[in-house]
């Protein structure tokens, strides 16, 4: 399967009528296991894409150190669709970094509005609909329906604002104007505001969920009824093997 018909597949499992569960995986060996499970199209975050690699999150990795592992995990599933976290990306610009992701495999990408390489700051509203706008217009001339996942960290620094869902709702509306393919409000404190999201946005939203304890909007049923596009698991899956992992290994210290 070719690059552009892998994106065109995965566009489309955003628009099936069902939710789309993408297994959050960080390596060639979680994403060849997730794969054998039976699931459509995977997504890679950046949290344990840099942790398998000793480094930190928020771009601790630069962009050669993210791409060397986007390319690893779509080298192991070359069949599947796979969508990538690039973090608010590692300051370079829209055309290139599209044409990179696209030579390493990916079909979809996250790109936040916190600027991790300077200081943390959050974009301006327009700015940061500027650069998925540009994201997805290097992507349409290079003929790829790459599947653009605006994300905003309104609820992340919720004390720089008077109404954090309100200003969640605006930045992922100007995205979806953009271009955005999906949106992706983090950390969406419960039910109620994750329900104004879904009503406030045309296209699909994506919901970060625990695969064992679900969401703080409620278990994936909950998510399911509700009508949420896209559910991945960010840092969430890793994590909840980590006791497993020590569990199984303890006994034969």
């Amino acid at each position: 399967m070719d690059i552009a018909t892998r994106a065109t597949t995965l566009l489309d499992l955003h628009h099936t009528g069902t939710t789309l569960v993408l297994p959050t995986v960080w390596d060639a060996w979680s994403a060849g296991v997730v794969a054998e499970a039976g699931f459509p199209a995977l997504s890679i975050g950046s949290h344990p894409l840099a942790d398998s690699r000793g480094q930190a999150d928020n771009e601790g990795m630069t962009l050669d150190d993210a791409l060397d592992g986007v390319r690893r995990v779509c080298g192991a599933v070359p069949d599947l669709p796979v969508t990538a976290d690039m973090e608010s990306g590692y300051a370079t610009p829209a055309a290139e970094l599209v044409e990179r992701l696209l030579e390493a495999g990916a079909v979809g990408l996250n790109i936040e509005d916190t600027v991790h390489s300077e200081g943390g700051r959050l974009r301006e509203v327009t700015e940061h609909a500027d650069y998925i706008g540009a994201i997805r217009q290097a992507a349409d001339a290079a003929g790829v329906d790459l599947v653009v996942n605006a994300r905003t960290d309104a609820f992340v620094h919720a004390d720089r604002f008077a109404d954090p869902l309100a200003e969640a709702i605006t930045r992922m509306k100007a995205c979806e104007e953009a271009g955005s393919r999906s949106s992706y409000p983090v950390r969406v404190p419960d039910a109620a505001a994750l329900q104004s999201l879904l009503e406030a946005l045309a296209g699909p939203v994506n919901v970060t969920a625990n695969p064992r304890s679900g969401s703080p909007a409620g278990s994936l049923e909950d998510l399911q009824v509700m009508g949420v596009h896209r559910v991945t698991f960010g840092p969430l899956l890793m994590k909840e093997l980590a006791p497993d992992l020590a569990a199984l290994v303890t006994p034969w210290r």
